[in-house]
């Protein structure tokens, strides 16, 4: 009976915790973007932040050309969820997991 009662609760422990949330980022935020390889998007941000995703397969237009996001109803941008698309050719992309390589400067007392 215990080990039913233990196995009961881990159960409900696992159920209860948060799965890991997809990072986002608001396009508003956005300074600059850029892929020299069409695997990889750079991120600058308005505060600071430099953030790289790793595209899901390769987007080789990207490098050449101008994109626009493909919205519905946010303007949240979230790894492994957000599309992409590529202004002259209609190629598709969809954003990977990010990478912080740069963070927020951080904010000196006075």
């Amino acid at each position: 009976m215990k080990k039913i009662i233990m196995t009961a609760i881990a159960l409900m422990v696992a159920a209860a915790s948060p799965a890991s949330a997809n990072m986002c980022v608001q396009s508003r935020d956005i300074q600059s973007t850029n892929s020299k390889d069409g695997k990889l998007l750079t991120f600058r941000m308005k505060d600071g932040r430099v953030l790289v995703n790793h595209l899901q397969g390769v987007c080789s237009d990207l490098r050449f050309e101008g994109f626009v996001w493909v919205l519905h109803g946010t303007d949240d941008i979230c790894e492994n969820q957000q599309s992409l698309q590529v202004i002259r050719s209609g190629q598709i992309c969809i954003l990977g997991k990010f990478d912080v390589v740069k963070d927020k400067p951080a904010v000196k007392a006075p």
